[in-house]
């Protein structure tokens, strides 16, 4: 097949097939066939928009074409699948995966797929019954400190947008392999050559119920409401877990796919000499807009999509502020995960059309806000969901842009008006936290106005907190994966390595062919 990049396409006219005939000066009936590689949307010139194509296509006299076209952008497709190959099935090994987010859920479909037994324990619930149990906790406030938005199969990714963009630079293939799968498995083939692909939800969801269906079918064993309590240790080697206290597995290779909420387990395994240190994250607030404001700011027109944006921002005390995990058309969540605590998040269905956007706004934090001990960062999002929930009084507490600016409490809503999963109510966001983060968030956000008008806006609702953007804590891994204990693998984003669905996922292969190409 031959490859071709930078095919501009206005948005309105459907002529691809008319503009890769013009490029290889060939005739239409040619071309045998055409596969979306990349598309991208081009709005430098809006509202008048652009698909920007990178295509393969099928076309006859391939070879002939390619020595008479001389462009760059033109060229033999080239092999970009994945690639890697387990040679031999080492039986010896007894594995076990502690987490089902997309990094061990990952681990654990790439092992099976090639022939390889495991067990994936999970503390929380299968999919379905955590919907259920999430929903009653929306409605009533409930808590399940097991099962939640933080923890249960799929992750915290299963209730959020399912953004599937990354900044991980892959050579091998490893983030084609998991959108395949992410489509094998009932994702919409789109993500697979979107710039910005996204799954949804609701879409993802099922992903996961498909997953979990190919894992078992090859051999796997999936528990859940098993809850990882301790590890046996031997010569500096895992031998085996204890699960809920009581339940001993054997193993001689334990994958630690936590989540970034796992806060009991790391101080169980900090307990067990497991080396790990603590990191800077971000908090802040998440602000939503009307989506149509949002669109109109972006591409000058409302009938393309929701449209994303990101953004950022150094602050006058010198802090990064900057947007994270845009929801387009989406809702902000009550994601708390233990009593006494709020923490928010943001999620989308597939089509995105709730109406309003919502993003966290975010500001940089390091130990010389919250101290040198290695769970200092940790208690400092603690505090913070404290007192986000004192002030609440387990609701979420909300507030206008004006009244933020203000330091007053907001009494009713503007033009805009806030979707949220789980109750809420008006407060001053203010008292969350230090003047110097409040000052950053409300700088950054005026900023913003300049780059997307109506930012700004007095009506714009604030909700509070965003706390859990990335795991406070990194579980130190050698080049091999393995921790200082043999046997052990840290990965994807509870372990310092990941920051979203797909880097997770790709850690998760990672894994895979480390586990399968150590010694015995």
């Amino acid at each position: 097949m031959i490859r071709i990049r930078q095919i501009k396409v206005e948005i309105d006219i459907n002529n691809l097939k008319d503009k890769i005939v013009s490029r290889l000066k060939v005739n239409s009936n040619d071309i045998k066939d055409i596969i979306i590689n990349k598309r991208s949307i081009d709005a430098r010139h809006k509202p008048k928009l652009y698909y920007i194509y990178e295509v393969d296509v099928k076309v006859n006299n391939e070879d002939e074409i390619l020595k008479r076209i001389k462009d760059k952008d033109i060229f033999k497709t080239p092999d970009d699948s994945y690639k890697f190959k387990v040679d031999k099935i080492d039986e010896s090994k007894k594995i076990v995966i502690v987490g089902s987010g997309p990094a061990g859920l990952f681990t654990a479909y790439m092992l099976t797929s090639n022939g390889y037994k495991v067990t994936l324990i999970e503390r929380g619930e299968k999919v379905e019954d955590r919907i259920n149990t999430v929903n009653k906790f929306w409605q009533d406030g409930i808590l399940n400190t097991e099962s939640n938005v933080q923890f249960g199969e799929g992750g915290a990714g299963t209730f959020s947008d399912g953004k599937l963009n990354t900044l991980v630079k892959d050579k091998y293939g490893r983030i084609k392999k998991v959108l395949e799968i992410f489509v094998k498995c009932g994702a919409s083939n789109e993500i697979l050559y979107d710039n910005k692909p996204h799954i949804g939800t609701d879409i993802l969801r099922r992903v996961i119920i498909n997953m979990r269906e190919s894992i078992i079918s090859n051999g796997g064993t999936i528990l859940y409401n098993t809850c990882l309590t301790d590890i046996d240790i031997k010569d500096n080697k895992v031998v085996g877990i204890t699960v809920n206290n009581d339940n001993y597995i054997s193993c001689n290779t334990l994958v630690l796919a936590l989540g970034h909420s796992a806060r009991d387990t790391f101080r169980m395994l900090y307990e067990k000499n497991i080396n790990m240190e603590s990191k800077a994250f971000a908090v802040g607030v998440r602000v939503m807009h009307n989506q149509r404001m949002i669109d109109i700011n972006q591409y000058g027109r409302c009938d393309i999509g929701a449209s994303s944006y990101k953004l950022t921002y150094k602050s006058s005390n010198n802090r990064g502020v900057y947007s994270f995990c845009m929801c387009p058309g989406g809702y902000v969540v009550n994601a708390s995960s233990e009593n006494g605590m709020t923490a928010i998040n943001g999620m989308s269905n597939y089509k995105r059309d709730s109406g309003t956007s919502n993003s966290a706004i975010i500001v940089t934090v390091n130990k010389n806000d919250f101290g040198s001990d290695i769970f200092s960062g940790m208690e400092f999002q603690r505090k913070l969901e404290k007192i986000t929930y004192k002030l609440g009084n387990g609701l979420i507490p909300i507030q206008l842009y004006k009244d933020y600016k203000n330091n007053k409490v907001s009494t009713n809503f503007g033009s805009i008006m806030p979707m949220l999963k789980g109750k809420f109510t008006f407060a001053n966001i203010n008292e969350i936290f230090p003047e110097n983060i409040n000052d950053a968030i409300k700088e950054g956000i005026d900023y913003f106005n300049t780059k997307i008008k109506g930012f700004n806006s007095d009506d714009t609702v604030l909700a509070a907190v965003e706390s859990r953007t990335s795991s406070p804590i990194r579980i130190i891994r050698d080049e091999n994966f393995e921790s200082n204990i043999k046997g052990i693998y840290p990965i994807g984003e509870g372990a310092g390595y990941a920051g979203g669905i797909v880097s997770a996922a790709v850690d998760g292969i990672k894994a895979f062919e480390k586990i399968v190409s150590s010694e015995k």
